[in-house]
């Protein structure tokens, strides 16, 4: 599944293919970073442009066989950008906790959940907490 070029920690796996993963996984792409992206829903993958140079895996991130299937556990990094807070969490303790990525993010979208994320050790991205920065960085 994942190319045999890619060494060991090379490759960015990307859970999630929405705006957020499709946006992510084309720039990592464009900057030559090997890029593997897994969704559940096949027709989720349209939203990367022609010149993705990536894999795509039509799959379930909490799948702990198709996790073995795209070697997760040689990825340099995992991001989780799902739209559900609960399955982010659950990818990222498992890419983290039985697979061993050095590096696991997630998205979440519910604030109040940030200081469970990270007393996990996770790292997160909440667009809501970006937002209100950047309004109020604006206003100042």
């Amino acid at each position: 599944m994942v190319q045999e070029n890619w060494k060991k920690d090379s490759y960015v796996c990307i859970i999630g293919c929405g705006r957020l993963g499709a946006n992510l996984g084309n720039m990592l792409s464009v900057q030559g970073k090997d890029v593997l992206i897994m969704d559940k829903d096949k027709n989720s993958f349209r939203r990367l442009s022609s010149h993705f140079g990536g894999l795509v895996i039509e799959g379930d991130g909490t799948d702990l066989d198709k996790l073995k299937e795209v070697k997760i556990q040689n990825a340099s990094s995992v991001i989780i950008v799902t739209n559900d807070d609960n399955i982010n969490i659950m990818i990222a303790q498992i890419a983290r906790d039985l697979f061993g990525v050095k590096q696991v993010i997630a998205r979440l979208y519910d604030p109040e959940r940030e200081q469970v994320y990270h007393q996990l050790g996770i790292n997160t991205i909440c667009p809501v907490i970006l937002s209100v920065k950047e309004i109020v960085g604006l206003l100042e």
